[in-house]
């Protein structure tokens, strides 16, 4: 696994140290950066007070992942709303409802359903004009606010280490999980200004890729 959310919660491995089995790999930490991602987001965002959690319950990741929101919402003192998602039709019911009740901001993760239909959250945050932040620099690309997580260009070489190795003869139960050592912030400054968003210059300068 070259970029797996919570192997141990998920039940691939033992842990992270001695897998145990026969799958190893990296990890992209995905649920413990979910608070640092909404801390980044209020940074960028100082007048944030209610964010909706974009999240899908039937990935064992996503659970990890609100908990820790729902902890850093109470550290920030904002209020966070929860929203499920499992499908694409139930992605679409819970974009709807939102919109009555708009939220200050949204924060999600890279939930696989969700990123399957990403073009379609992205889209719904532009016309909404809701600032986003999300885990993978695609949906920045494709035209959302910011991004923040594991450099997924960097695990892709350090898991060629792994096929090398087990190539070679050693066993997947021996090799201890990897965690990521480098991560990458992104802002899109076309988006903010669409949302007349102006990000303070402490976060730009934090950012390691700002698309124009």
């Amino acid at each position: 696994m070259a970029s797996a959310g919570d192997p141990v919660r998920s039940g691939l491995v033992s842990s992270l140290a001695r897998p145990g089995g026969n799958v190893t790999g990296l990890t992209v930490l995905g649920p413990d950066l979910a608070a640092k991602r909404l801390e980044l987001l209020k940074d960028a965002v100082p007048t944030m007070t209610r964010v909706a959690f974009l999240w899908n319950p039937a990935n064992p990741d996503q659970k990890s992942s609100l908990k820790e929101v729902q902890a850093g919402a109470r550290a920030l003192g904002v209020t966070l709303h929860s929203v499920e998602a499992r499908s694409r039709e139930e992605l679409e019911r819970s974009l709807a409802a939102m919109k009555p009740n708009r939220p200050s901001a949204l924060l999600m993760t890279a939930d696989a359903v969700h990123q399957r239909y990403i073009g379609r959250t992205v889209a719904f945050a532009l016309e909404n004009r809701l600032p986003a932040m999300y885990q993978l620099k695609e949906a920045v690309d494709r035209g959302g606010l910011m991004s923040y997580g594991a450099s997924l260009t960097d695990l892709g070489r350090r898991a060629a280490t792994y096929i090398d190795k087990i190539l070679k003869g050693a066993k997947p139960a021996d090799l201890p999980v990897e965690q990521p050592t480098k991560f990458e912030l992104v802002i899109n400054m076309k988006t903010a200004k669409a949302l007349g968003l102006e990000i303070p210059q402490s976060i730009l300068v934090r950012a390691d890729e700002i698309i124009q």
